[in-house]
């Protein structure tokens, strides 16, 4: 098992209430469900800053595609799509 820390967070009325009643529904404590929720976020978030961080490097190697490539590329998927829906493909 992960050794744990204690925090302490400040939330609204509303959002404690909202989880008061997850937790019965779901019969676990707050603090499990506060934990899941926080751990999730900080991995979505560190995804996202690794992603954006990626890109920069990207764009300072000149591992880019023009914004007129891109959507030219884009736009003759949109079509297919829709051609396709319309039957005419």
């Amino acid at each position: 098992m992960t050794a744990s820390t204690t925090m302490t967070i400040r939330v609204s009325s509303e959002t404690k209430l909202k989880l008061e009643r997850i937790a019965t529904d779901t019969r676990r404590s707050k603090s499990f469900l506060a934990a899941e929720a926080v751990s999730a976020y900080v991995d979505r978030e560190l995804d996202i800053i690794e992603g954006i961080k990626r890109g920069m490097e990207d764009a300072a190697a000149g591992r880019v595609v023009p914004h007129d490539d891109a959507m030219a590329e884009i736009d003759a998927v949109i079509e297919s799509a829709e051609a396709k829906r319309l039957g005419k493909a």
